[in-house]
């Protein structure tokens, strides 16, 4: 008999997943983290959780573990995010984000498995039509992250339909910030994300910004993105495993807030909350992005009881910052020995 409350969570030592290992046990859950720490770090995983090092693409390993701790719920997590990359390299995301999941559903259906979230991502929606994007906007990405995310939905939603399986799929939009009490944060090696970038400019530990695209049909001509403080966007999946676990129905979300800003807006208010200055140089486009993708989370808020607590850009920028004053230090205090 599985135990809903026991929760694998898949991508566990990486940015998002450590942030949500950290709430679940804030929650009263038990965590079991399962990552391959090609991109995580052992050191974000919290000690209350069990860890083993490994892919969701190995099935007798993820059988295995369900099996051993009696696992009722899966957050997952693991994957690849980098959109150019999956422009240049499409095998790459189809196989660790949509084949690998199908094994991992594979061995939830066999175990057992009572509920399973999935990170998807607002990249699903593509160059959208209409403003705020809806879940039932057109789905038609323009990169190969998008449509690896969209086809795993797909393979979810079929699965749920076939199987005592029920699901939510969170489809992010970007995601920032770090922990506030500073237990995690991001630390992926050469990350691509505007708000990590700029911070890691203004604490030196890169040269500057490029800013990709300034002729954007946007108010400045640069790319206007909806920024959610992870810790929000982790509450959201604690409360929508709850709801589950409730009885709710398998759902399909945005997590956002409603609201964008310019990449020229984001480096502005990072340098109004550090009194710094950050180098910025203006490069052409990158593939596979759109001018502006803000979210409509009226779903999200009418299913679950979830209230944002960090909705302000000036402090998921701050919290952005602390994290990487601390984080060099951090990591290396908690080091395994």
């Amino acid at each position: 008999m599985t135990d809903a409350k026991t929760v694998l969570v898949t991508g566990g030592a990486g940015y998002i997943g450590s942030h949500a290992a950290f709430a679940l046990l804030d929650a009263g859950f038990r965590v079991v983290v399962l990552d391959d720490l090609s991109t995580g770090r052992r050191e974000l995983v919290p000690d209350e959780a069990e860890f083993h090092q490994g892919q969701v693409q190995d099935y007798t390993q993820v059988e295995g573990v369900l099996k051993q701790y009696d696992i009722g719920s899966v957050m997952h997590f693991a994957g690849s995010i980098v959109v150019p990359e999956s422009v240049e390299n499409p095998i790459k995301y189809y196989r660790n984000n949509t084949a690998a999941s199908c094994i991992l559903l594979e061995a939830c259906v066999a175990l057992g498995v009572a509920n399973f979230i999935f990170s998807s991502t607002a990249a699903v929606y593509g160059t959208p039509t209409e403003l705020p994007v809806r879940e039932d906007s057109p789905t038609v990405p323009i990169n190969p992250y998008g449509w690896s995310k969209l086809m795993t939905e797909q393979v979810i939603r079929d699965t749920a339909a076939a199987h005592p399986l029920k699901y939510g799929a969170l489809r992010y939009f970007n995601v920032a910030g770090a922990d506030a009490e500073l237990r995690t944060g991001q630390a992926t090696p050469e990350a691509t994300h505007l708000i990590k970038v700029a911070a890691e400019a203004i604490t030196g530990k890169r040269a500057g910004v490029q800013v990709f695209g300034n002729d954007y049909a946007t108010p400045d001509g640069t790319g206007v993105r909806d920024y959610i403080h992870v810790s929000d966007l982790v509450a959201a999946h604690v409360v929508l495993l709850e709801h589950l676990m409730a009885g709710g129905e398998s759902v399909t979300l945005n997590c956002g807030y409603g609201h964008g800003f310019s990449v020229l807006e984001v480096l502005d208010t990072t340098e109004r909350v550090s009194g710094g200055s950050v180098n910025r140089s203006i490069a052409a486009r990158r593939a596979g992005d759109p001018a502006e993708l803000v979210s409509d989370c009226s779903r999200l808020h009418a299913t679950i009881d979830w209230k944002p607590r960090f909705d302000d850009l000036a402090a998921i920028i701050s919290s952005a910052l602390a994290w990487e004053r601390v984080m060099d230090e951090k990591i290396a205090l908690n080091a395994p020995s």
